[in-house]
C-alpha cells in the first residue's frame, strides 16, 4: 500500500454532524483488549498531530500556511473526540488505565522486535520494563479498590508481575535525553517507530496527570502522580530520538504519513466490524491530510514528498499480539540496568557520584512513603501477598517473592 498513490477527497469533506462525532461506545465486557489498545493508540496519535499543528502555527508568520494547517487540525481534533467517545461510560478511569499500560507493554515490544537501529531498540527495551512494572502496580490498585482482576481486562495476552521497580525509575533529567536519529539515513520503520512511541507515551502522560486529582482515594491519586512523572521521563526519552533538523513541513508530512500507516494497520488488524469501519473512514480522511501536507511541502519548500519518504510504500503493518516471551527475555537481560547519559548500564557500573543517586535521595529517601511501593505493601498487608498474573515464576529470583516488594533492583548498588 502506497498512500501517495491513493485517490483522496478534499480535507473539508470530513466535517460532519454531532451524530457522527459521537459514535456508540464499545461494550467493555465483550471488546477485545487489543481493540481497546488500538483506540487508545489512535487517540494519542491524533492528540500528537493536533498539538504539533498548534506548535507549527506558533512558529510561522505565513497566514496562508497557518490557515491551511488550521483546517486539517480541526478535522484531527474532531477525529480525536470521536475516538474518545468510543470508551464506554461504565468503564472506570482505572480500568482504562490497564488498557493504557497493556498498550505501552505490547506496543513497545512489537516496535522493539522489528527495530533495525540498535540505539532505538535499546531505548524501547529499556522503557518497556518500566511500563510493564506500572501495569503490575495499577493492577494491584484495581484489585484492592474494585475487586477486579486485571487479567480479565488484558485477556491473558499480557502478564502482570514486577519488573524494574517503579521506585528505581526516577532519574536525574540529564539521563532521559538520548542522541537523536538522523532521519535522512534512517530506515522508514525507525522513523515510524519513534513517532508512534512518542505519541503513545505522551498520551499516557497526559491521561495520568489529568486523572490524578480525580481518583477516589489518596493512594490512587499519589500512584497516578508518581507514574505520571515517569511517563514525562519517557516522553523526554523518546522525543529526543526524533531528528531535530527536520523542517516543520517535513515533520508535518511525517505526522500525516504516520497516521495513514497506523489507521491502515488498525483497519487490517481489527476484528470488530463496526470499529473496522471507523478505521477505514479515518484512514480515508488521513489520505486527504497526507496529500495536503505533500502539496504544502511542494508549495513552500519546492520539495517532493519522495525526498522525505522515499518510495512511500508502507513497511510491515503494525499488528497487536501477545509478547510474553519477549518481555521475559528483556527482564532477564536488562532489569538491573539504569539510564546514564547516552547509555543503559547496570546500576553497579555507574559512578558513585552519578546524579541518579542524588535524585533518588531527594525523591525516595523515605521508601515506605513512595506510592508505587505502598500500593503493593498495602495489598500484601491485606491479602498476604501481591496480585499477579504469571504463566510461570518471574525470571528474576529476587522478584519471585510475593510477600515483599523489592525496592532495590536497579536502584541500590550491590543489591
Amino acid at each position: 500500500m502506497n498512500p501517495f498513490e491513493q485517490n483522496s477527497r478534499p480535507v473539508d469533506d470530513a466535517f460532519t454532524s454531532w451524530k457522527n462525532i459521537y459514535p456508540c461506545s464499545y461494550k467493555k465486557e465483550f471488546a477485545d483488549p487489543y481493540t481497546k489498545t488500538r483506540i487508545i493508540l489512535m487517540n494519542g496519535t491524533e492528540f500528537e498531530a493536533n498539538w504539533f499543528s498548534h506548535q507549527f502555527a506558533r512558529h510561522t508568520d505565513n497566514m496562508d500556511l497557518r490557515r491551511e494547517i488550521a483546517v486539517t487540525r480541526r478535522v484531527e481534533k474532531q477525529q480525536q473526540m470521536m475516538l474518545g467517545a468510543l470508551k464506554p461510560i461504565d468503564e472506570t478511569p482505572l480500568e482504562t488505565t490497564i488498557g493504557y499500560e497493556q498498550l505501552a507493554v505490547d506496543l513497545t515490544a512489537i516496535l522493539a522486535k522489528r527495530e533495525p537501529d540498535a540505539h532505538v531498540k535499546a531505548a524501547l527495551d529499556f522503557a518497556l520494563l518500566e511500563d510493564f512494572d506500572h501495569l503490575y502496580r495499577y493492577a494491584n490498585l484495581l484489585e484492592m479498590d474494585s475487586g477486579i482482576r486485571a487479567e480479565e481486562l488484558v485477556g491473558c495476552y499480557t502478564e502482570i508481575m514486577p519488573a524494574r521497580p517503579t521506585i528505581a525509575e526516577h532519574r536525574y533529567p540529564y539521563d532521559n535525553v538520548k542522541p537523536s536519529t538522523d532521519f535522512k539515513c534512517a530506515d522508514l520503520i525507525t522513523k515510524l517507530n519513534v513517532n508512534i512511541i512518542t505519541a503513545a507515551e505522551q498520551q499516557t502522560m497526559n491521561y495520568y496527570m489529568n486523572i490524578a486529582p480525580f481518583y477516589c482515594n489518596d493512594i490512587g491519586r499519589q500512584l497516578y502522580q508518581e507514574i505520571g512523572l515517569i511517563e514525562e521521563q519517557h516522553v523526554s526519552h523518546y522525543e529526543s530520538l526524533i531528528d531535530p533538523n527536520a523542517t516543520w513541513l517535513e515533520m508535518a508530512l511525517m505526522h500525516e504519513y504516520n497516521e495513514c500507516y497506523l489507521y491502515y494497520s488498525c483497519y487490517m488488524d481489527e476484528k470488530d466490524l463496526r470499529i473496522k469501519q471507523i478505521w477505514e473512514e479515518l484512514f480515508e480522511q488521513e489520505l486527504s491530510h497526507l496529500h495536503k501536507a505533500a502539496e504544502l511541502l511542494s508549495k513552500y519548500e519546492n520539495r517532493s514528498w519522495q525526498e522525505v519518504i522515499p518510495g512511500g510504500e508502507f513497511p510491515e503493518l503494525l499488528c497487536f499480539n501477545s509478547n510474553i516471551d519477549y518481555v521475559r527475555d528483556v527482564i532477564c537481560n536488562t532489569v538491573r540496568n539504569t539510564s546514564y547519559f547516552d547509555d543503559y548500564p547496570n546500576i553497579n557500573d555507574i559512578p558513585d557520584d552519578a546524579k541518579f543517586f542524588f535524585f533518588q535521595n531527594r525523591l525516595n529517601a523515605d521508601v515506605p512513603c513512595v506510592p508505587s511501593h505502598r500500593v503493593i505493601d498495602n495489598r500484601i498487608c491485606c491479602k498476604g501477598k501481591d496480585y499477579r498474573f504469571e504463566t510461570k515464576p518471574n525470571p528474576i529470583p529476587e522478584l519471585q517473592n510475593r510477600t515483599c516488594d523489592n525496592t532495590t533492583i536497579a536502584r541500590i548498588k550491590g543489591e
